[in-house]
């Protein structure tokens, strides 16, 4: 079993930053891909607004909103983290660290943080 611990959410000033961390702890494949979604209200985590993505070779994906912005990397198999630039008020919400772990081409386990939450002031 694989849990996701993530940190470094807080409250920001637009124009502001914060950067969130995301660690695995278990057993993920080390071949992955880990990410983030920002959740929507009332519905269940995990089918949340796609933020980033960055697999274990290190192909990273955005979301159109956040281009430019948003910096994903990630220190190890395990490890990523989600640098947020000049934050606006509507990147307020709930971000949900996510990792699918493949064995081959087959998916071997979808993963969901508790979730990070971010609250820009205007």
């Amino acid at each position: 079993q694989v849990q996701l611990v993530e940190s470094g959410g807080g409250l920001a000033q637009a124009g502001g930053s914060l950067r969130l961390s995301c660690a695995a702890v278990g057993n993920l494949s080390s071949t992955n891909i880990m990410g983030w979604y920002r959740q929507v209200p009332g519905k269940p985590r995990e089918v949340g607004d796609f933020i980033a993505t960055i697999t274990s070779g290190g192909f990273e994906a955005y979301a159109d909103s956040v281009k430019g912005r948003f910096t994903i990397n990630r220190e190890d198999k395990n490890t990523v983290y989600l640098q947020m630039n000049n934050l606006k008020p509507e990147d307020t919400g709930a971000y949900v660290c996510s990792a699918r772990g493949y064995h081959g081409h087959a998916i071997a386990g979808d993963f969901w943080g508790k979730g990070t939450l971010v609250t820009v002031s205007a």
